[in-house]
């Protein structure tokens, strides 16, 4: 198993933070550093950065991902010329992830003036094209939602870049097990990363393909801090907007996405209690007071720094790539080295 290091954009980086932070990550023996995307900074071009921050240290530079950035940001065609691009740069060692976002909810749609449709055939198609145009194929292709016809990616040779599928659901996880390279989880169990190779393994056979030959990433959060209520703080405000959602789910939305994706793991009850106090007015504060410990430390861990190292060994387990997710206890760049250095591969 490898070791990464993940970094976001909640952390508040300055470009210098960046880049002496991967250099870290390269003396402390991670062998990748990831980001998430969102609508901030761009993602290829932090990954750049990393990678040419971390060669002052690893000659080759230490691989870089991101996992994942939302595909309707992009068409295939600009996915596949950024993600090109820093994998020329930096001599193949660059993974991009894709995800389906918010494609699930009619809201974001209508943000960015999209009809609607299937959300799995959408991410079908991105993975198909997005692939082939890495791979240095020209393109003729007609899918559910999109289609592409004469396109080829103009960098020759095409560099070597791997797609990883950011995947929870079942359907998805079969997905990614028939078409990506990887498939990028989130907030698992040790037997919810199980139950997923499973459903990978059975796409896979669709296919055809080795079991073994798509990999497994994940990210895993970890917040350490002296002051325990401090660390626990800070996580559970960084899992709340996933397990909870903006607002209280309907019916359908307790389905889709995350909240289906904690509630598989058992934790419908006290999530919905939850719910309960947000419809009577709780503030995010009384939320937070209120959030279950054994869902914490289900999925992540916060605590002192002495007991990260075997918490995330515990999570680790069935992953190919283990991303310590930092979550800073506090503001600044300290509370980062803390988690990298609690974390650090052995």
């Amino acid at each position: 198993m490898e070791t990464g290091v993940g970094l976001d954009a909640s952390l508040r980086l300055s470009y210098a933070d960046e880049a002496q932070l991967s250099q870290e990550a390269a003396r402390l023996g991670y062998t990748s550093i990831w980001t998430p995307e969102g609508t901030g900074q761009d993602s290829f071009q932090l990954c750049a950065l990393r990678w040419g921050a971390s060669r002052e240290v690893v000659a080759e530079g230490l691989a870089t991902g991101i996992a994942v950035s939302p595909v309707m940001y992009r068409t295939p065609v600009a996915f596949a010329m950024s993600g090109g691009t820093v994998s020329d740069i930096t001599g193949g060692r660059f993974i991009l992830g894709i995800g389906s976002g918010g494609a699930q909810n009619p809201s974001s749609h209508r943000a960015l003036g999209l009809p609607d449709f299937s959300t799995l055939s959408l991410m079908r198609d991105y993975l198909v094209t997005t692939r082939a145009l890495l791979a240095g194929e020209t393109i003729e292709y007609e899918g559910e939602v999109l289609t592409l016809r004469g396109l080829k990616l103009g960098i020759d040779p095409a560099p070597h870049t791997p797609v990883y599928l950011g995947a929870l659901g079942p359907q998805m996880l079969r997905l990614a097990g028939e078409l990506a390279d990887g498939a990028a989880l989130n907030w698992c169990s040790p037997e919810q990363i199980a139950w997923s190779r499973k459903r990978m393994a059975e796409g896979a056979a669709k296919s055809g393909r080795e079991v073994g030959s798509v990999k497994v990433a994940e990210y895993i959060r970890v917040c350490v801090d002296d002051d325990v209520d401090v660390a626990r703080r800070a996580y559970t405000k960084a899992i709340m907007g996933y397990a909870l959602g903006a607002s209280v789910p309907t019916e359908r939305e307790r389905g889709l996405g995350y909240r289906a994706h904690f509630e598989r793991m058992g934790f419908a009850e006290p999530l919905l209690e939850l719910d309960r106090m947000r419809e009577r007015g709780a503030s995010r504060d009384e939320l937070v007071e209120a959030f279950p410990s054994e869902l914490l430390q289900h999925v992540g861990y916060y605590g002192r720094a002495d007991g990260a190292a075997a918490a995330f060994a515990r999570l680790s387990k069935g992953l190919d790539t283990a991303i310590v997710r930092v979550v800073a206890a506090r503001r600044g760049i300290d509370s980062v080295l803390a988690v990298m250095h609690a974390c650090k591969p052995t």
